[in-house]
């Protein structure tokens, strides 16, 4: 069995590598290293130390796993034919993805890995920067920086940002949660005699002249609770202050029942401020339902029983158990399908419980979208017409009924074949693929619109409503039809 000697050369200059790791360096017969840009190799090639780098084979690829698997091939190959050694910068399970493909594809193989140590550039990088780790500090690749992990309120200390490209993207990524000017440290050669270390805004970030496979980028922790608004943790912490012995006295008093009619007020303000095609206020409005889904989290934490953690948790699940078509191995050709399996796993999670095909629909949904639902149910196993000629017979039908009762006088049975009509023009609305609660709220807009438009004509001229005559009036409303349509 062959044997690969990993070797980490440390973040600074010769003087401080181990005496064990620079004998070894000093006697061995096939070394290659990964890169030879690093302080120590300059200084052992003059003591006659030779080594064979993989520099070259940055050139072949455009991304660096590919260079990362070509250099582990390579390597094994190598060791196939006998013991070798191979050495990093850095410490070898510090931001080195050779070394973890090499544990990856020598399981199988008489290959053995023996790891003689090395400093990583954590330490001097700590002792430069003069920070603390143990506040809070991560450490993340610049290659595959993701905007979501990052936690602003420690310590982050950005790896690999070898070039200019890798500084545009881990800027970018970082504009898109800190302003444009927030102080970012260059941080080149730490431990070295070439340490050096650059505070730059971050929209300069990719322009300065330091960055090499030496370089790390500091970003200090967010102290500022304004830089901090758009962040969840944030969100979470102000719901809780609301809701805390020293806060809001409305907020603490609020309880499941007490909020409901908030949640539908807000609902209901969403649907207008998309109308309105404005996205600041559909900002505005959507954050006025999360915060209505937050206090509700909050209320549910406070008394023990769940928390926005379980909300989160269920949704995520539920949204991945019905959508196999995404996250498994089901397919869908289209939303109707899509529809179908989705019905499928519901009934499968409700342990097919429901008594009637007609089950599960929220009592609290306005009486049109109710009807929308018990007739969408209905027609999933086989009960609509498959024309529409039908329907309008039946609106003749039903609405016959309702003028035989008004001519009756019969108020009861009245109530009923007006339902019975309303009944009619939601299946005839479903068939047109119209939402008939959508439709009716639109209409309601629109007359509001209109009327108001009365309303400012008839001021312009002092004159009050109850002044103006029908056909004055009309004459208006037609008018205002060309404004509201």
């Amino acid at each position: 069995m062959s044997t690969i000697n990993i070797i980490g050369l440390g973040a600074g200059d010769l003087e401080q590598m181990p005496l064990g790791v620079y004998r070894h360096l000093k006697q061995a017969e096939v070394l290659y290293v990964r890169t030879e840009d690093h302080p120590v190799l300059g200084e052992l090639r003059h003591e006659g130390v030779t080594f064979q780098s993989f520099d070259h084979v940055y050139e072949q690829f455009d991304q660096f796993e590919d260079v990362y698997r070509s250099i582990t091939a390579q390597l094994i190959e190598a060791a196939s034919e006998g013991s070798i050694t191979y050495a990093v910068p850095g410490h070898p399970f510090v931001a080195e993805r050779t070394i973890q493909l090499l544990l990856d594809e020598t399981k199988d193989k008489e290959i053995h890995l023996e790891f003689l140590g090395g400093q990583s550039f954590l330490d001097p990088m700590y002792n430069a920067l003069k920070i603390d780790p143990i506040e809070g500090c991560q450490i993340v690749d610049g290659t595959a920086l993701n905007r979501d992990e990052l936690e602003l309120t420690h310590h982050i200390i950005i790896v690999q940002v070898y070039d200019a490209m890798i500084a545009s993207d881990v800027k970018l990524t970082l504009m898109e949660r800190l302003p444009d000017d927030y102080e970012v440290v260059i941080a080149t050669a730490v431990g070295s005699a070439k340490e050096q270390l650059t505070k730059v805004p971050l929209y300069e970030l990719d322009h300065a002249t330091t960055l090499n496979n030496l370089t790390a980028v500091y970003v200090p922790p967010v102290k500022d609770g304004a830089l901090l608004a758009a962040e969840f943790t944030r969100l979470r912490e102000v719901i809780a202050a609301l809701r805390g012995p020293d806060g809001c006295p409305w907020d603490k008093k609020q309880t499941h029942q007490s909020l409901k009619k908030y949640l539908i007020e807000e609902a209901y303000e969403v649907l207008e401020a998309i109308d309105e095609e404005d996205d600041d206020h559909l900002i505005e409005e959507l954050g006025d339902v999360l915060l209505q889904v937050m206090l509700h989290a909050q209320i549910g934490e406070d008394e023990g029983w769940f928390s926005i953690g379980d909300i989160i948790e269920s949704t995520t699940e539920k949204m991945i158990r019905r959508h196999p078509h995404v996250f498994g191995n089901e397919r869908a050709e289209d939303a109707e399908a899509v529809l179908a399996n989705w019905e499928e796993i519901k009934k499968a999670e409700k342990g097919n419980k429901e008594e009637s095909m007609l089950d599960g629909i929220p009592k609290g949904l306005p009486s049109l979208m109710t009807a929308d639902q018990l007739q969408k149910k209905a027609a999933r196993v086989g009960f609509d017409w498959d024309d529409v000629q039908p329907m309008w017979d039946k609106l003749t039908e039903e609405l016959a009924e309702f003028r035989e009762e008004v001519g009756a006088g019969d108020k009861e049975n009245m109530e009923k074949e007006l339902g019975d009509i309303l009944f009619v023009i939601v299946n005839i609305a479903r068939f047109y693929k119209i939402n008939s609660e959508e439709a009716l709220r639109l209409t309601n807009q629109k007359f509001k619109n209109r009327f108001t438009y009365i309303e400012q004509q008839v001021k312009n001229t002092n004159k009050e409503m109850t002044d103006c005559t029908l056909e004055e009036l009309d004459q208006l409303w037609d008018e205002s039809k060309s404004t509201y349509k």
